[in-house]
């Protein structure tokens, strides 16, 4: 049986947040979806002991934005993680293909530079309903995902050091 809810995840496995500080960075294209993703994110580190004062929220322009916000935030506020939140939908020209491309190794990139976890929850999909299917709807939500591996790399980050 194909599982559906992509987002289900053993909650023992999850590391207490207490302590930790994480940025969490939304594009404001496509609100409806990026506006769930970003709830989602934000209700599982508080479920996992992230405290409020410790989740940096901000907001970008759009998908394309996230990877110099996450650099910026990085640089000025020294987060443990980044969870950047975006949605890219497909549209009638390549336009989809450069930003998710653009995006997907400029958060790489970051990640690298930084020495911190940068987490992509970031949406490519081919329709809108494809997209409210992963924020939210039947398959799950995808910020939930990037929280959930954002208290995981962090502390595997910890136990390196």
């Amino acid at each position: 049986m194909k599982k559906t809810n992509l987002s289900e995840y053993d909650s023992t496995a999850v590391p207490d947040g207490n302590g930790y500080r994480i940025g969490v960075i939304a594009a404001e294209w496509n609100p409806e979806v990026t506006g769930a993703l970003l709830k989602g994110a934000v209700d599982t580190l508080r479920e996992h002991g992230v405290k409020e004062e410790n989740i940096l929220v901000r907001h970008v322009p759009g998908t394309f934005e996230l990877s110099s916000a996450a650099d910026m935030m990085l640089r000025h506020q020294n987060p443990d993680a980044v969870i950047c939140i975006g949605c890219v939908i497909q549209g009638e020209t390549r336009h989809f293909e450069f930003i998710c491309q653009a995006v997907s190794q400029g958060i790489t990139n970051v990640a690298l530079k930084h020495e911190r976890p940068v987490i992509f929850s970031v949406l490519t999909t081919d329709t809108m309903q494809q997209a409210l299917d992963r924020a939210g709807g039947k398959h799950g939500n995808k910020g939930i995902e990037g929280a959930v591996t954002a208290l995981k790399m962090i502390a595997y980050r910890q136990s390196l050091l």
